[in-house]
């Protein structure tokens, strides 16, 4: 339950907003088997990430990114 630390509901619809729109971006990336497993692992660097982003659009770029950056890293 990756939103569950979140308490304050605009916190979570930011959150919500942001993870499907990192996902739109980041899914044509994935196979298909891994798609559940990456989704979940996308939803807890936003919830991560809620806190120091200014916006919606600032945890998406944040978020995408530092999902970027751990796929480099797990595949190095």
């Amino acid at each position: 339950m990756p939103f569950s630390s979140l308490n304050d509901p605009v916190d979570l619809a930011r959150a919500q907003a942001a993870l499907d729109a990192a996902w739109d971006e980041i899914r044509s990336t994935i196979p298909d088997a891994r798609d559940e497993k990456e989704r979940t692992r996308l939803a807890y660097i936003v919830a991560s990430l809620v806190a120091i982003a200014e916006d919606e659009d600032d945890l998406k770029r944040r978020a995408v990114e530092r999902y970027r950056q751990s796929a480099e890293n797990t595949a190095a």
